[in-house]
């Protein structure tokens, strides 16, 4: 799939589908917080079916609408496209703003680490594993620079 690009309000409506599992125009409306026309919701619906985030099956004389993407990957695609636009593509220049910025419970902060780490020992062992594969290859840093990188 191309690169999905959502609005606001297409975000809004594909929230509701993706907590409801589908939905028809009423029962979408009636979900989000902002109070829009039938017709609004309609239109966005079919903008949405356009762009194939959303399917639909007709039920009765109603068409009852289908995420045919996941949440994940409307994530992911919002914050590839927050990455490149706002921080050069670059995660690291990302999380340093969400923690510069916003409040984080000691308990965040220890999770956040706590995932930090697994992905340090996970990388240490894709790293050893290739490693293996070009021992005779001369390494650059060490230890020490591991330390250097590793976020405190």
């Amino acid at each position: 799939m191309a690169e999905l690009i959502l609005a606001d309000r297409e975000m809004d409506v594909m929230t509701v589908l993706w907590d409801l599992g589908s939905g028809t125009v009423a029962e979408v409306r009636e979900r989000l917080h902002d109070a829009l026309a039938y017709t609004t919701v309609l239109t966005v619906l079919r903008t949405l079916e356009k762009k194939g985030a959303v399917g639909h099956v007709v039920t009765g004389q109603a068409h009852r609408y289908v995420p045919l993407i996941a949440r994940a990957a409307a994530r992911r695609s919002a914050l590839d496209r927050l990455l490149d636009k706002l921080f050069q593509g670059a995660p690291e220049q990302l999380l340093t703003h969400l923690v510069e910025e916003h409040d984080f419970s000691a308990d965040d902060l220890r999770r956040l680490r706590a995932q930090i780490d697994e992905l340090e020992e996970r990388a240490g062992q894709e790293g050893s594993a290739k490693g293996d594969e070009r021992s005779s290859a001369p390494r650059r840093g060490g230890a020490s620079a591991a330390r250097r990188r590793r976020p405190r």
